[in-house]
């Protein structure tokens, strides 16, 4: 699977992408207040943090890792706290710089994310807890403000 990434100019060779494994690298459900919390009346507040880091491997792969961590409190108690590494292998090679962070800062935890989001609603659903549905992530939008306060703040 060869395809050109946002409108990345390809070198000579030209643009691949390739995405080689999806996979969990970390998974961890607590608790804490089970089984009491079942017993109280269900006003949950959702806190989620996302993550994403890059590792270059060997040759023109690349490990892409997405952290969802989803906290859930019902009134002053911790209902749960759901985390999910959700990792990819990919191989890109023939972008320029610019082309190669996009792909790896926006493009790659793109489509990990729907493996991390049914992950994480498994796992709470299993917990038994109410289904947990997260709303689609805009990466892009997050990658573009990343770079407009690494350009303000002066960073390279």
């Amino acid at each position: 699977m060869s395809e050109p990434i946002n409108g990345a100019q390809p070198t000579e060779e030209g643009a691949q992408f390739s995405l080689q494994r999806i996979y969990i690298r970390d998974l961890s459900f607590e608790a804490p207040k089970s089984p009491d919390i079942f017993r109280q009346d269900w006003q949950p507040n959702v806190n989620l943090d996302l993550s994403t880091r890059q590792k270059a491997l060997t040759d023109d792969f690349y490990e892409v890792v997405l952290t969802l961590t989803v906290t859930v409190k019902n009134g002053a108690d911790t209902a749960f706290v759901a985390e999910v590494q959700q990792a990819g292998i990919f191989l890109i090679k023939g972008l320029d710089a610019s082309a190669m962070s996009h792909a790896l800062g926006a493009f790659c935890p793109n489509i990990l994310f729907p493996y991390a989001r049914e992950t994480l609603d498994s796992m709470v659903v299993r917990g038994s807890f109410p289904a947990l549905m997260l709303s689609p992530v805009n990466f892009d939008a997050l990658y573009a403000q990343e770079l407009a306060r690494m350009q303000t703040a002066g960073e390279a």
